[in-house]
C-alpha cells in the first residue's frame, strides 16, 4: 500500500513537471527521438519557431536549420557530440515557420535509462537576437569611436612628425654637403655614421606610425639578445644627455628569445629616452639582461618557464600611483605638449603582447621607475647571424634606380652575383635566358607588371626559383590589393645590411 502510495506521489511530481516545461515560453524545451525526431513540443518552442505542436511533432529538428548548416551535417553532428560526450552547447542562426531567422543560444542533452542505454536528447533553445545584434552595435560604436580618436590623434601629430623629419633630413643633407667638401677620412667617417643613424630614425617612425594606421605584425626570429643590444649600445648612449650615463648590465651566455630585432630596438630606445626625461642632470640608467625562470603566473600570466627578462632602470622622479595606473594607455603622456606622444610606452607594451612576453612596471615617486620585460627564451641553436655568402645568381628588379643601385651594391658585399632589370618584363626575358639565377628579388609596386604578378609567372616557369619582395607597404595593406602577397617572401623598406641577411638565411 505504502509503495503504491509513493508511486502514485511521483506519478503526480511527474506530471506537474512536465506541465510546468510545456507552459515555459521564455525558453524552447523538447524531446528529441534517438535519431533526432520531434517528441514532444512546449510553448516557448511554439512562440520562437511558429509551429504548433500538431505539425512540428514526428518531424525531424533539422528543419530548424539552415540549408547551408544541413548540408555540413551540423545537425547530426550535434546529436553526435551531445551523445558521445554528454552535452551539445552552441549559438547559431535557425529557421522560423515563415522563413525567418533567429539567432540561438542551443543547448542539447542525451538522456539515457539505467543501463545507459540512449533514449532521446532533451534540447533546450533561447532566441537571443536581440543581444547580438546589440553586442554588434556596441562594437561598432566602439570601432566608430576608435577611428575618430585615432583621426584626431594624427593630426594632432602631424605637427611633431613634419618636425622630427625635417630634423631628420636635416641632418643627411648637411652630412652630404660635408662629404662633398671634406678630405678627412675621420670626418668622412663620422658624417656617413651620423646620417645612417638619421635614416635608421627615420624608418623606425615611419614604421611606428604604419603599425599605429594599421596593425603591424611581428617578425619574430630567434636572435641573441646579448648581440642585438651590443650592437645597438653606441645609439642608447647618445640618447642619453651628456650629463647622464648608461650602465649596460648582460649577463654571460644568455639563451636566444624570438624578437623582431628592430621592433626590439626601438622599444629599448623608447624606454631608454623616457628614463632620460624623468631624469634631471646628473642622472643614471641601468639597462640590465639576464635569464630567469619563473614558475606560472609570477609575473602576470606568464606561463612557468625560462624567460629572458630585458629591465631598464632609472633615477628618476618616478610615477605616482595615478600615473602608473595610465602609463600604457595610448596617447597618455605627462610631458609638455610637443614633447612626447604617448605612443612609446603604450607600443612597448603592445610588441611584447604580441611576443607572448610581459611588461612590468615599479616606480615611486622620488626614487625612480623600473620597466622590465620578460621574451621567452629559446633552446640554443648554432645559427648566427653573421654574413653568409653564398655563390649564387640573384636577380634584382625596380624600377627606381637609386634604389635599385643601392641593392646591387648590398648583394654584391654578400658574395652573390648579381644581375638587375627596371621592370617585371625584362626581368622575365633575363629569367628564360639565364634558368641558373637563384634568387628573384624584386619590388612590389611597380609600373606595369607588379612584383607579385612577376612572382607567380616566375614560379610557374622556374619552381625551384627562390622570390622575395620589397616593400615601404605594410603586408596587410598589401594583401587587400594583391591577396597572392602572402604566397612570397616579404621584407620590409627600407631594410638594412642585417635585415637582408636574415630575411635570405630563411629561403
Amino acid at each position: 500500500m505504502q509503495q503504491s502510495a509513493l508511486s502514485s506521489v511521483d506519478a503526480i511530481e511527474a506530471e506537474r513537471f512536465r506541465q510546468f516545461i510545456m507552459g515555459v515560453t521564455d525558453y524552447a524545451i523538447y524531446m528529441l527521438s534517438p535519431d533526432g525526431t520531434v517528441v514532444t513540443w512546449n510553448a516557448g518552442a511554439q512562440r520562437f519557431k511558429g509551429y504548433p505542436p500538431e505539425e512540428i511533432i514526428g518531424r525531424h529538428f533539422s528543419m530548424f536549420y539552415t540549408d547551408e548548416d544541413r548540408a555540413r551535417g551540423r545537425p547530426a553532428w550535434a546529436l553526435e557530440v551531445a551523445r558521445t560526450t554528454g552535452k551539445f552547447e552552441d549559438e547559431g542562426w535557425r529557421v522560423r515557420k515563415d522563413g525567418s531567422r533567429f539567432w540561438a543560444s542551443v543547448v542539447i542533452d542525451p538522456i539515457v535509462d539505467p543501463k545507459g542505454e540512449l533514449l532521446g536528447f532533451a534540447k533546450i533553445t533561447r532566441d537571443i537576437t536581440e543581444r547580438r545584434v546589440a553586442a554588434e552595435q556596441l562594437e561598432r560604436a566602439r570601432e566608430a569611436l576608435f577611428q575618430s580618436q585615432k583621426l584626431e590623434a594624427i593630426g594632432k601629430l602631424t605637427g611633431g612628425i613634419a618636425h622630427d623629419f625635417n630634423n631628420l633630413l636635416s641632418v643627411i643633407m648637411n652630412g652630404l654637403e660635408l662629404l662633398r667638401m671634406s678630405k678627412d677620412p675621420a670626418a668622412i667617417a663620422k658624417s656617413v655614421d651620423t646620417m645612417s643613424r638619421a635614416a635608421q630614425r627615420g624608418a623606425s617612425l615611419t614604421q611606428q606610425l604604419l603599425a599605429f594606421a594599421r596593425q603591424q605584425p611581428l617578425r619574430q626570429e630567434a636572435h641573441d639578445v646579448s648581440r642585438v643590444i651590443r650592437s645597438f649600445e653606441a645609439v642608447l648612449r647618445r640618447a642619453l644627455r651628456d650629463d647622464m650615463q648608461l650602465h649596460l648590465h648582460i649577463a654571460p651566455d644568455l639563451p636566444r628569445a624570438m624578437i623582431d630585432p628592430t621592433q626590439f630596438e626601438s622599444a629599448l630606445l623608447n624606454l631608454v629616452v623616457n628614463a632620460r626625461d624623468a631624469m634631471k642632470n646628473d642622472g643614471e640608467v641601468l639597462v640590465d639582461i639576464d635569464a630567469v625562470k619563473l614558475a606560472d603566473a609570477e609575473v602576470e600570466r606568464l606561463p612557468a618557464g625560462h624567460y629572458i627578462r630585458v629591465m631598464v632602470k632609472d633615477d628618476g622622479e618616478g610615477m605616482s600611483a595615478e600615473t602608473m595606473a595610465r602609463a600604457l594607455e595610448p596617447f597618455f603622456t605627462t610631458k609638455e605638449i610637443g614633447k612626447g606622444t604617448g605612443l612609446g610606452l603604450s607600443q612597448v607594451y603592445g610588441m611584447m603582447q604580441q611576443c607572448e612576453g610581459a611588461l612590468t612596471l615599479d616606480s615611486h615617486v622620488g626614487v625612480g621607475t623600473v620597466v622590465s620585460l620578460y621574451f621567452p627564451a629559446v633552446p640554443a641553436s648554432g645559427e648566427t647571424d653573421e654574413t653568409v655568402a653564398r655563390a649564387e645568381k640573384v636577380l634584382l628588379v625596380d624600377d627606381q634606380m637609386d634604389l635599385l643601385e643601392t641593392a646591387i651594391g648590398l648583394f654584391t658585399h654578400l658574395g652573390y652575383e648579381v644581375l638587375s632589370a627596371d621592370n617585371g618584363a625584362q626581368a622575365l626575358e633575363t629569367l628564360r635566358q639565364q634558368p641558373d639565377i637563384a634568387i628573384l628579388f624584386s619590388d612590389v609596386v611597380m609600373p606595369g607588371m607588379s612584383g607579385v604578378e612577376l612572382g607567380k609567372i616566375a614560379r610557374r616557369e622556374f619552381p625551384e626559383l627562390k622570390i622575395v619582395l620589397a616593400s615601404g607597404y605594410v603586408k596587410a595593406a598589401l594583401r587587400d590589393q594583391m591577396p597572392d602577397i602572402g604566397n612570397f617572401e616579404l621584407i620590409a623598406k627600407p631594410y638594412r645590411l642585417s635585415d637582408l641577411i636574415r630575411t635570405l638565411k630563411v629561403l
